[in-house]
């Protein structure tokens, strides 16, 4: 019933001005979307394709909800993820232009109560370092602290303060959420709004973006948005929508590509929209001013010489054009969001599964289709790559399976292991025997959050977390003479790649 429901794809809502576009658009989009929806088990996908000042293409394809069958149309909502931060960047380039702050102001000018573990980075930090990844911290630095968590927006900033920057400031670019939370908090000061009260003043409503949602919290109040999936051993698993509005200026956004079309309409066009200026121009231009350097593009598809990071943008060349773009990616939902200001050109995919890379090769097919470009099926392209990847995570799974499978022994006792350990920064978990496992217990963050322990031997425990955004990951465990001392936590990479030593109470 499962695989008749899901391979049962619709297409609906299509607004098209046929004059302007190009082959793929008009001849062969539905076979290829409808194709890489069955081949990556993706339930349901929007499109809009924006040029020259219009809505040339725009589409909903599949399902949101695989059970109730319900099928996808142009305003449905999906949560954008970190295509949030474009317009938080953008909102403090506004206030900027407005006269009521500098991009060059130090934070604590606005937060005089912001901490960080080094001091003088504590007070040289200003409002383009927090919006432009460049504090020194590792991409993700933190992120399982905060993600899907209790903790208030004050108490993300505590934890952060505490935690030790890998790199020194301003020399490497890292990805890092906290610091558009930092963000949020000085447009409140600055502008007297909360985060989302300027979001909705300043863009949603002169934007006609009706539909769309600050906070995640308002998302049950409406009945046509998508439903979040995600893969375990290979097939689809349906997961609880992320309360992330204590991260909300990094990632909470909820809107359609309808209203995500006038987005990218007024970025195009110097900031107007209706023929009236929302956003003033000198603001758009300054979010997509380089201030970090990523490195060489990861893009296997020679989008190169430059990799460049602005307030929430990603800017790389390609063809002979500046791509302005970025990605979005929370539980069971990975989107797009790309701009070719040179060609008027703007393109934004949404999806609701968390598990494909197909968001990003439609994204460059239809560019490609627009630029006259050689043929790249980047389905197979972006498919085979991600393939791979997935294999030898199912190797790697499959042999720590079979490691179970083997009732390996630790070196001491189950009851050994039991007892309260701690993490200077992220607080208290609890490790309790579970039968022939044990049981690992959140204490401070996430409560509702428990990891089954099996061992594969050498003091070693593979991890399940009860929330699959989670992952599956191996813990080892350090014991001397005898006794456990700690232990060492890790989440999937696509939450967190910094780990957590964890040290055991007397």
């Amino acid at each position: 019933m499962f695989k008749k429901i899901f391979f049962l794809l619709f297409v609906t809502s299509t607004i098209v001005f046929s004059q302007t576009l190009p082959n793929f658009l008009k001849d062969s989009i539905d076979v290829y979307v409808s194709k890489a929806l069955r081949e990556s088990k993706i339930p349901g996908l929007a499109v809009c394709v924006v040029k020259d000042g219009k809505v040339t293409f725009i589409k909903g394809y599949g399902v949101k909800d695989i059970i109730a069958n319900n099928h996808v149309d142009e305003n449905t909502l999906f949560l954008i993820g970190s295509n949030t931060k474009a317009f938080t960047g953008t909102s403090l380039a506004i206030l900027e232009q407005e006269g009521k702050c500098s991009l060059t102001d130090k934070v604590k000018k606005w937060l005089p109560d912001f901490k960080m573990k080094d001091v003088w980075v504590e007070n040289e930090l200003n409002l383009q370092d927090i919006v432009s990844h460049r504090i020194g911290m590792e991409t993700f630095q933190g992120d399982f602290m905060y993600w899907d968590s209790d903790l208030s927006t004050s108490e993300i900033l505590e934890k952060f303060g505490k935690l030790a920057p890998k790199y020194p400031f301003r020399t490497k670019w890292g990805y890092t959420n906290a610091g558009f939370v930092i963000a949020g908090q000085v447009i409140e000061k600055v502008s007297g709004e909360s985060w989302d009260e300027f979001i909705q003043e300043r863009f949603f409503k002169p934007l006609e973006m009706n539909n769309s949602l600050a906070l995640t919290r308002d998302i049950n109040s409406k009945l046509n948005i998508a439903v979040p999936y995600t893969i375990v051993d290979n097939e689809l698993r349906k997961i609880p929508y992320p309360d992330i509005d204590n991260l909300a200026p990094a990632a909470s956004i909820s809107s359609s590509v309808t209203d995500m079309s006038h987005w990218l309409i007024t970025l195009l066009d110097s900031g107007k929209y209706n023929g009236k200026e929302v956003i003033p121009f000198k603001a758009i231009l300054t979010s997509r001013k380089p201030l970090s350097i990523i490195g060489n593009s990861s893009n296997p598809f020679d989008r190169n010489p430059f990799n460049l990071y602005g307030m929430g943008w990603e800017i790389e060349s390609y063809r002979g054009n500046t791509v302005v773009s970025h990605t979005g990616g929370v539980d069971g939902f990975v989107t797009s969001v790309t701009l070719l200001p040179k060609e008027k050109l703007g393109v934004v995919v949404l999806t609701n599964t968390d598990a494909n890379v197909f968001y990003q090769a439609l994204k460059w097919q239809i560019i490609d289709a627009y630029l006259n470009a050689p043929y790249n099926n980047y389905h197979t392209l972006y498919s085979n790559a991600m393939q791979k990847q997935d294999e030898r995570q199912q190797k790697y799974l499959s042999a720590m399976r079979d490691s179970v499978k083997m009732n390996l022994k630790p070196t001491v006792p189950l009851e050994e292991f039991e007892g309260t350990y701690k993490h200077e920064v992220f607080g208290e978990i609890e490790i309790e025997k579970d039968g022939n496992n044990l049981k690992m217990v959140f204490k401070d963050n996430h409560p509702d959050l428990v990891g089954k322990l099996e061992s594969i031997g050498d003091d070693k425990f593979l991890c399940t977390y009860s929330q699959e955004i989670f992952g599956i990951k191996e813990i080892p465990f350090v014991v001397e003479n005898g006794k456990v001392k700690s232990f060492t936590l890790s989440v999937a990479d696509f939450v967190e790649f910094t780990t957590y030593n964890f040290v055991k109470e007397d």
